[in-house]
């Protein structure tokens, strides 16, 4: 048997979205990624247990820890974005507050954006000072001198996404990150809504990348999960991280200068957050997600064609007065655009209609095709109203400060017959 794909990282991404991670020879030659649905496993000896919680071997013992299905889901998504390792975990919140948790201590400070998810947000605004962590946020997140400004000692991350949401707006990602290893900071990139078929952050200065993996990656609206990938070349030693300096040095010995090298990061991320918080992702949700990437590339292009064609329609009717989507010209991101996504910027819109809130009622009351949830990426399209959903209980200020009026709606374009997510549209803004 000469079967090797799954080690071929100069394969193209769609080879690898269903190959890369997974040898049929580790699993009984099984085709497909079985599901462990086991709690634990077996350690086999005294001497192989204790390497396995020294770390010092490769392999599984208590499923809060690791479990194949999910081995595979992460060597996946690492080949997918570039990256040397990566966890999984129960939900995109999850991984996203245990990589701030993992960088920052109380005392020290994040630097992000205000265009950010609304749970993002109410992380970095509300959750996270209780623990001693605060963010400062710019005003203008294409102006790297404010990054510049608000970076410190104690600054311990960058972070921000790379398609905002709800306003899709695009932050020159290259010249942030520029001002932040100038002072020796990560930055994080929450890369749900771009996928690495459309973007791969770790090309344009990118540390650490963040999923949503409910979304896109997955597709198909069945599983909650999250993702977070190490690209491997951060210089976690400088000095800035002394929690990085005190892992090193305790498991050296057992993991290796090498494996340090490159997932230093990540190791002290599963051993001391996944594993100690336990949020978990299940197997079963690892291999439904995996299900999802094998047509990640297939059906974003679909989506793309979709929400291009639909932003032009909205664009062009006297009931919408405003379109955020950076695929229009007239869009002040489109050249970011043009740079960072040639292959289209995403699936997710969102629109001003006229008549304020009862308008924006009106639309979401009368979509017969769009269904109204408060999720996206789904291979079915949606729509929700984001000041009462996904924004809810935020300030007016930090509401509009991402783009969110009471007349906005956001659209994740599915991948239906584009004539079909037309007319409903236009049925629902016109009845």
């Amino acid at each position: 048997m000469s079967y090797s794909a799954c080690y071929d990282e100069t394969l193209g991404f769609t080879t690898r979205q269903l190959h890369a991670g997974y040898d049929p020879a580790e699993h009984n030659r099984a085709k497909t990624a079985p599901v462990y649905q086991t709690a634990v496993f077996e350690l086999g000896s005294y001497e192989r247990g204790l390497r396995l919680f020294e770390y010092a071997e490769e392999g599984h013992s208590y499923v809060r820890f690791s479990n194949p299905t999910n081995t595979v889901l992460e060597k996946r998504i690492s080949s997918l974005e570039g990256g040397s390792a990566a966890v999984s975990f129960a939900s995109g919140m999850a991984g996203i507050s245990s990589t701030i948790l993992n960088l920052a201590k109380a005392g020290d400070e994040i630097v992000s954006i205000k265009t950010l998810y609304g749970g993002s947000t109410t992380l970095f605004e509300k959750l996270l000072p209780d623990y001693g962590i605060h963010t400062r946020f710019v005003e203008h997140e294409n102006d790297p001198e404010e990054y510049r400004a608000l970076i410190n000692e104690k600054t311990k991350a960058v972070y921000v996404e790379s398609l905002g949401n709800p306003g899709i707006n695009i932050v020159d990602l290259e010249a942030v990150a520029a001002v932040a290893h100038e002072y020796g900071v990560p930055v994080v990139v929450d890369n749900t809504f771009a996928t690495p078929y459309l973007f791969r952050p770790f090309e344009h200065g990118a540390d650490i990348v963040c999923y949503s993996a409910t979304k896109f990656l997955a597709g198909h609206g069945t599983t909650i999960a999250g993702l977070v990938v190490e690209k491997g070349d951060f210089n976690w030693r400088s000095g800035r991280f002394p929690q990085f300096d005190k892992y090193y040095a305790d498991n050296v010995e057992f993991m290796g200068e090498e494996v340090l090298s490159r997932e230093l990061f990540t190791k002290r991320l599963r051993q001391t957050y996944l594993t100690d918080l336990g949020a978990h992702m299940s197997p079963t949700s690892a291999f439904l997600l995996m299900q999802g990437i094998e047509t990640l590339s297939l059906r974003m292009r679909q989506h793309v064609k979709n929400a291009q064609d639909v932003a032009e329609f909205l664009e062009a009717h006297p009931a919408v007065k405003q379109v955020n989507y950076p695929g229009l010209k007239n869009s002040p991101y489109y050249d970011l655009s043009q740079k960072y996504f040639p292959e289209g910027p995403g699936a997710i819109l969102s629109i001003r209609v006229n008549g304020g809130l009862e308008g924006a009622k009106k639309v979401v009351n009368n979509v017969k095709l769009f269904d109204y949830m408060v999720n996206v990426g789904d291979a079915k399209s949606l729509i929700v109203h984001s000041a009462s959903t996904t924004h809810y209980g935020q300030s007016k200020e930090m509401q509009e400060a991402a783009g969110v009026y009471e007349d906005t709606l956001r659209l994740s374009i599915g991948i239906e017959d584009t004539e079909d997510l037309i007319n409903d549209l236009r049925q629902a803004l016109e009845s």
